[in-house]
């Protein structure tokens, strides 16, 4: 954890933050990730229409990186190293369990909780446990 400086994570937080309430307030959504990208991944009519905020939203996840490295000087963490197939698996793991959760870490974690739903309290305890033990496991 060398140069480690808390103002990033601090200012991220509150972007994030933030932009759960926006959502929340202006458009009545909870700002859940999977939920967002999969139904804009959607066949409806007017797909535009009714995607537009959602696809503006992913768009900010990507660029929000991108401008934080190369206009505030931030550097962005080393990817571990690791055999490609693994990661793969890894991955369709996640997207399985946003699934099969009934939403992610960022739908449970940050707006569920925040409206007190015992769902995404017990889901959140549930990642935050399994993290730990996988850190434990790995270390």
């Amino acid at each position: 954890m060398e140069n480690f400086t808390p103002v990033s994570a601090l200012v991220g937080g509150a972007f994030i933050g933030c932009a759960a309430v926006f959502l929340l307030i202006f458009l009545g959504r909870v700002a859940g990730i999977s939920g967002i990208i999969s139904q804009a991944f959607s066949t409806q009519s007017n797909w535009l229409q009714r995607n537009t905020w959602r696809v503006a939203f992913v768009l900010g996840l990507i660029m929000g990186p991108i401008v934080a490295v190369n206009y505030f000087a931030i550097t962005p963490p080393q990817a571990p190293a690791g055999n490609i197939i693994t990661l793969v698996i890894a991955g369709l793991l996640v997207g399985f369990g946003a699934v099969y959760g009934s939403g992610c870490t960022s739908g449970h974690g940050v707006c569920g909780i925040s409206r007190f739903s015992k769902r995404s309290i017990i889901a959140t305890a549930t990642f935050m446990a399994t993290a730990g033990m996988t850190v434990w496991v790995m270390a």
